[in-house]
């Protein structure tokens, strides 16, 4: 499934074969993300990956930021480690503006792969394409024990925050959980792949409003409200794949700490740990 490209798109794309097609280290150009799963609009990021020659990569990833500049008007750009992928460039082009996510990858990295992309150019596209057929195709889905083993000791943590005062720092937690456990779940529910939270609103997944009621207001009490609702969706979504053994006390150990009202009233401190 490809999209229709925007004006931006287009043209970034256009000027991207031109120039790397120029380099005799860059042997092809292939693009991810919406351009292959639908849904590409004018806020969408584009998802390249670039193909070096084995023998040039080192020199192609030294340099790389440069590349990059004679893509467009290049306004920022870092490397991915944040995300655990070094061999990313982050990208901000404009005006106007465009995030564009540059992978420098040689061809054994064709071989396993979380989708399929589309080629943009090529020195060998039919190679390229017969490599990419018979690659290894999955997407990072979490099983259930993933989950379990995971979501009480993050629901802790916010709610140890929340009882310390350190309201912002609980909220970021919520937002993580949402990221990590909620959003996935919601998506292996309908049958998806976990991808986070992306477009939980366009696909419905929230029809009932049960995650919404995980976002929480600056104030304890709406910190507290928003952690048992993400207990109590955690719970319903766990409950289509049970994990092999459920983790022991949970969630009545977790509500006992939090408490009917304990936590609502929390003082504002300053911890040090």
């Amino acid at each position: 499934m490809t999209s229709t490209l925007t004006d931006i798109h287009a043209a970034f794309l256009d000027r991207a074969r031109r120039v790397l097609a120029a380099d005799p280290r860059i042997h092809t150009l292939l693009a991810g993300g919406s351009f292959v799963h639908g849904g590409l609009d004018a806020f969408s990021d584009l998802d390249l990956i670039v193909l070096v020659e084995e023998e040039a990569y080192a020199e192609v990833m030294d340099g790389r930021t440069g590349i990059a500049a004679r893509l467009g008007d290049l306004l920022s750009a870092f490397t991915g480690e944040h995300v655990g992928e070094p061999r990313l460039l982050i990208c901000l082009y404009g005006s106007p503006l465009l995030h564009v996510d540059l992978k420098f990858v040689t061809s054994s990295d064709l071989d396993r792969r979380i989708e399929r992309p589309a080629i943009l150019w090529s020195r060998d596209e039919a190679a390229v394409a017969g490599r990419l057929a018979r690659a290894r195709i999955a997407w990072p889905d979490q099983d259930a024990d993933w989950f379990e083993a995971r979501a009480w000791v993050w629901l802790h943590y916010a709610a140890s925050k929340l009882g310390r005062g350190e309201l912002f720092e609980a909220i970021g937690m919520l937002a993580f959980f949402r990221e990590q456990v909620l959003g996935p779940m919601l998506h292996r529910r309908a049958g998806r792949p976990q991808r986070g939270v992306r477009r939980i609103e366009a696909l419905g997944r929230d029809g009932a409003g049960a995650l919404a009621a995980t976002m929480a207001g600056a104030d304890a009490a709406s910190v507290r409200k928003a952690i048992l609702a993400s207990v109590d969706l955690y719970l319903d979504l766990r409950a289509d794949d049970p994990p092999a053994a459920a983790v022991r006390s949970m969630p009545g150990a977790l509500r006992d700490f939090i408490g009917d009202e304990a936590l609502a009233d929390a003082p504002m401190t300053r911890g040090t740990t």
